[in-house]
């Protein structure tokens, strides 16, 4: 099973808003938010909160796709997020995530006994490209207790 196939089984609010998992390798994710009605806002494209999830959960896919192999030492948190909308979207769109640092370097203070911090930075285009979005989630790799 791949990153996306297991998303979208285990996360419910993929599944509601029926999130396609395009690509997830440790370099990128990319989801699409298909155009459905039942999503939309006032002006007929897909609700605030639809693109904020889409974008959360592209941003879920890469940290899976580049930390899967310390989740038996550690369990991948949001730490925050902040979103700017920055044109109408309509249609489709499609979420583009990147890590904002080397895995290399996130798993190295880890490695080192730290709770690592890492930003998720995130694209959100309509079909024609236009980027309607940007997104940042902190997450971190936080250490599992220990007895």
């Amino acid at each position: 099973m791949n990153v996306g196939e297991l998303l979208a089984q285990t996360v419910p609010m993929a599944r509601t808003l029926n999130l396609e998992f395009l690509e997830t390798t440790s370099e990128r994710a990319v989801v699409r938010l298909p155009d459905q009605p039942d999503f939309h806002n006032h002006v007929g494209g897909p609700h605030a909160g639809a693109m904020f999830t889409l974008a959360e959960s592209a941003s879920g896919a890469i940290v899976l796709a580049a930390f899967g192999d310390q989740l038996s030492r550690a369990v991948p948190l949001a730490v925050k997020a902040e979103i700017g909308y920055k044109k109408l979207a309509k249609g489709v769109v499609t979420a583009t995530a990147t890590l904002g640092r080397p895995a290399s370097e996130v798993v190295a203070e880890l490695d080192a006994g730290g709770r690592p911090e890492f930003p998720v930075t995130i694209a959100i285009q309509r079909e024609d490209e236009a980027v309607t979005g940007e997104m940042t989630v902190v997450w971190t790799l936080r250490p599992h207790a220990t007895a």
